[in-house]
């Protein structure tokens, strides 16, 4: 059973606490289907979500199953499910495929064959089985609500809420949902609460919680609405509401919640009587005992208050507790508790689905290969300006020779072109790697931030997503930052001093230039609400990148040591500068008045930190609690 005492939730709002849930009483058995309903703004979705433990209860206790799980420990992921109003499946993956995923992610299975077993089944429970090729992409919004449903019942969950799964639905399909709903609180003892806004197809729910300004002004039996509420129609149900305040409706209630309630237990005992709920044993023993405590209340109630009423109804409990089913007329068992998936098991899921993901959005596939082709061959343009022999100085000068002097005027010249030349390309691969790790990373997360909300909420753990992340995107920099060197060498040969490692150790910086422009723009899309706030920082961030690094204008003393270790571009330059020949690096310095002093370990310590600070920060976002309701 599931119990509500005192139930709160409250906001500030100008400085005042506003109780959006305001002292909700409710009891619910177990293999009961009850809707909540109520004007817009109640706090239908507010209950749901302060049940689910995604809003923190203000004031007031949670019992499940007897248990407080304020204090007793809150339940375990598989206990619960979580229906939500958005779609909390991938456009690219098929129907099989997001429930084989979610499965998973969510349920540490036997083997395949049990895997599928469960997979099967839950397609046939939401009558999914015959589209379960289909990409989410093509389905209907009844289809995708089902496909959400089933989702969520991977695990067999005790307790399934479901926020406005019938919304912007045709009538035909509201009533598939509400009927398929209906029939999955018959089993196993579930508790199924679904708001809706609709006041339709109210007869296939066995109560009806109605709500007015977070207060309960009803829960009762369906047939019991209209006189309640002293209407002809439920559609008038909502103009009454309006007529008295919410305060009042909630005391109305307090005197005749325990009728209404007693009436709720005689219908639900109706259908165990019946055959049609079947309770695992442990439930039904455990509501029993409930009853019980009940009964001894109410007479230790009486006895004080001496009402007779009572002492009736007292009477009718214990005629329910003695018609209860034998064990042996019980047709289900207790089902065995859910183990959810270790660290690498959910980590290899998460990765495998990113790449099929990846492979299956053409758009993106495209975008990939056109950067990759394109960018280094904007380099490579640029590459017979930086392949004209450097001039050196002669080890003696003549200068009282107008053409030795003219000759050191032309030395001069030809190192400033070339010296630009090599700086300028340099520069120019660690901008455009910038922009790769910029398009990497800056809507990874934050474009699927609903998604994995729900999943962290299903038991994912945050540090296997993190990590399959960085894994699927250490792939994309690595192949884009290879391809970039190898390609402009072709065009440009690096200019390194014989026997050295020079073109190496550029390609480590340009590897560790695009890492450290992923891994912080990785870590603003963790941290941002939206995808678009995400890559519009992302882009003013790359934008800097290039007029900051003082590779093209030196910046003010002062300016440059504040900005400078936040540019990545500046010590992926710098450090490549230091891999070059010395000749070389003696032109570039003549073009720059950059500081070049750094060594390149210093410059590879730098880029090592922000990629750590871009993790970290990752981390911190995805770990923190981002539900938007």
């Amino acid at each position: 059973m599931l119990e509500l005492k005192d139930f709160c939730f409250t906001i500030e709002k100008d400085g005042e606490p506003v109780n959006l849930v305001d002292r909700v009483n409710l009891k619910v058995p177990a293999g009961h289907f009850m809707a909540i309903v109520g004007p817009s703004g109640c706090g239908k979705t507010t209950l749901l979500n302060t049940i689910a433990g995604l809003n923190h209860m203000s004031e007031g206790s949670i019992y499940w199953d007897g248990r407080n799980l304020e204090e007793e420990g809150d339940l375990e992921p598989a206990e619960l499910g979580y229906v939500p109003q958005f779609s909390i499946a991938y456009d690219e993956l098929t129907v099989d495929e997001s429930i084989e995923a979610v499965t998973r992610l969510r349920v540490k299975t036997r083997d395949l064959d049990d895997l599928d077993l469960r997979i099967d089944r839950v397609l046939e429970e939401t009558g999914l089985t015959e589209i379960a090729d289909r990409q989410v992409k093509v389905l209907s919004g009844g289809q995708k609500r089902r496909l959400g449903l089933a989702m969520e019942l991977v695990t067999d969950p005790q307790l399934l809420l479901c926020d406005e799964v019938t919304s912007g639905l045709d009538p035909r399909s509201e009533r598939d949902i509400v009927r398929r709903l209906h029939a999955l609180s018959r089993r196993d003892g579930r508790i199924v609460l679904s708001v809706t806004h609709s006041l339709a197809h109210l007869e296939l729910y066995d109560s009806i919680l109605v709500l007015h300004e977070g207060r309960v002004a009803y829960h009762g039996v369906p047939e019991g609405l209209t006189h309640y509420f002293s209407v002809a129609d439920t559609e008038e149900i909502y103009p009454r509401l309006a007529k008295q305040p919410s305060e009042k409706w909630r005391k109305s209630w307090l005197k005749h919640g325990p009728t209404y309630f007693d009436k709720i237990m005689r219908e639900r005992q109706k259908l165990i009587d019946a055959g049609t709920l079947a309770l695992p044993h442990c439930k039904l023993m455990q509501e029993t005992q409930e009853a019980s405590e009940d009964i001894e209340l109410d007479e230790t109630t009486e006895l004080i208050e001496n009402k007779p009423a009572k002492s009736k109804r007292s009477k009718r409990r214990k005629s329910k507790i003695a018609a209860a089913p034998e064990e042996s007329d019980l047709i289900q068992e207790a089902p065995e508790p859910i183990e959810t998936p270790g660290f690498f098991s959910q980590y290899a899921t998460l990765l495998g689905r990113r790449w099929k993901i990846f492979f299956r959005d053409r758009a993106q596939v495209f975008l990939q290969i056109a950067i990759l082709l394109c960018f280094p061959c904007l380099v490579a343009l640029f590459g017979p300006q930086g392949n004209e022999a450097l001039r050196i100085y002669p080890d003696t000068i003549e200068m009282t020779s107008q053409d030795a002097v003219r000759n050191l005027q032309a030395i001069g010249e030809n190192r400033a072109k070339v010296g630009g030349a090599v700086s300028g390309i340099i520069m120019f691969q660690v901008v455009l790697l910038s922009l790769m790790g910029s398009n990497n990373a800056a809507r990874e997360v934050a474009s699927e931030r609903k998604i994995f909300e729900k999943e962290k909420f299903g038991g994912v753990r945050p540090l296997a997503y993190l990590f399959s992340k960085i894994t699927f995107l250490s792939c994309m920099i690595l192949v884009q930052s290879v391809w970039m060197a190898i390609f402009v060498e072709q065009f440009w040969p690096y200019p390194e001093a014989a026997g050295s490692t020079g073109f190496f150790d550029h390609l480590n910086f340009l590897i560790l230039v695009n890492a450290a422009m992923t891994a912080i723009c990785l870590g603003i899309s963790s941290l941002m609400k939206t995808s678009e706030q995400a890559s519009l920082l992302s882009i003013y961030l790359v934008g800097f990148q290039l007029p900051l690094s003082g590779a093209v204008l030196a910046l003010p003393e002062l300016v440059g040591q504040i900005t400078r270790p936040f540019i990545s571009a500046y010590w992926a330059w710098a450090g490549s500068i230091e891999s070059l020949d010395n000749r070389y690096q003696a032109a570039v310095k003549t073009v720059t008045e950059t500081p070049l002093e750094s060594s390149s370990t210093i410059c590879l310590y730098v880029l090592g930190i922000q990629i750590a600070v871009g993790i970290i920060a990752s981390y911190i976002g995805i770990k923190r609690h981002q539900w938007e309701h």
